[in-house]
């Protein structure tokens, strides 16, 4: 059965602090200890030197035992409630995932 790789790219509103940012990742790092069906999650800064990353200035990939550990997260309440923390804070978001 294929994994799913689910990534997610933040556009912080303006003003946003930086300790609002970690608030933000430590949220997400708690979120993906707590939910049956994450295996890993990794999260960070863009460094890329390639100047494309369109105002995203943080990331994260999450991987999923497969799709539908994935399709049980979206409405899994601990997912809700850090959606309802964070996206007042998120000016944009990218979210894109795959199988592997």
């Amino acid at each position: 059965m294929a994994k799913i790789k689910h990534i997610a790219l933040f556009k912080f509103k303006e003003g946003t602090t930086d300790k609002q940012v970690q608030q933000t990742l430590d949220e997400l790092m708690e979120l993906s200890e707590n939910v049956p069906g994450i295996e890993d999650y990794v999260a960070g800064v863009n460094n890329s030197p390639e100047g494309l990353n369109k105002g995203y200035t943080h990331g994260f990939v999450m991987t999923f035992t497969d799709a539908a550990a994935r399709d049980a997260y979206l409405p899994h309440p601990e997912h809700e409630r850090v959606k309802t923390a964070v996206l007042p804070l998120i000016e944009d978001v990218v979210i894109f995932d795959f199988e592997v």
